[in-house]
């Protein structure tokens, strides 16, 4: 498996990305796009190897870790998934691979993945706390919003830089879809500062945002 990935190895690309994710060291980066590795392991999932292959962690290899996170996203059954973002969980090692986890099954499960995103928030793991704040943008800013569900990420209080990001992503986000709601948050002043800023930086720098709503944030900058 490590020799198809490698097969399909951009030395430019592994030079970019390890730029990108400099919790990693760069000698874990082999420097497969993404559109590749979807590719992959929609041939790798048919075979007998990726149950073995899940269950055998840690992987030495950012990649493999991509493709692991690929695999769960393929999952059907909203307990098997659950389960296995649990025994991954612990050697989720960086923002990148995080972000692109987004199992396909939580769309018919929200009210069930709502509890445990509570869980994964209150642990206080990094990548779980980003992770748990992700679901909630993809998920609970639509039809299956709630002040309650806005105000566990307003609650959050890191010193991690990877969860402060998402935080601010999760606001700017919902300044485009629940302007009043989190436009409320910032008047508050109820978000750590950095976090604050970097929401209307975000906001101010989104094509979703009016112009009048773009001056009326900069007026909340502390």
């Amino acid at each position: 498996m490590q020799s198809d990935l490698f097969a399909l190895q951009d030395c430019g690309y592994r030079d970019f990305q390890s730029r990108l994710i400099p919790t990693l060291p760069s000698d874990a980066v082999i420097g497969v796009r993404m559109p590749a590795l979807r590719r992959y392991a929609s041939s790798f999932a048919k075979r007998p190897e990726a149950a073995v292959f899940l269950r055998s962690l840690p992987h030495r290899y950012y990649e493999e870790n991509n493709l692991h996170a690929a695999l769960i996203e393929k999952m059907s059954g909203y307990e098997e998934t659950i389960g296995a973002l649990e025994v991954f969980f612990p050697y989720l090692d960086n923002w990148a691979t995080c972000d692109m986890l987004a199992p396909k099954c939580f769309a018919k499960h929200r009210a069930q993945l709502y509890g445990k995103i509570r869980e994964w928030i209150a642990g206080g793991r990094t990548y779980e706390v980003r992770f748990a704040v992700g679901m909630l943008m993809r998920h609970y800013l639509e039809e299956s919003f709630s002040q309650e569900s806005m105000r566990l990420v307003e609650e959050i209080r890191s010193e991690e830089y990877y969860v402060n990001m998402m935080v601010a992503w999760y606001f700017a986000t919902a300044l485009a879809k629940q302007y009043e709601a989190a436009v409320g948050v910032l008047r508050s002043a109820s978000l750590p500062v950095w976090t604050h800023n970097k929401t209307i930086q975000k906001a101010v720098e989104s094509y979703r945002i009016t112009q009048e709503q773009k001056a009326y944030l900069r007026t909340l900058r502390r």
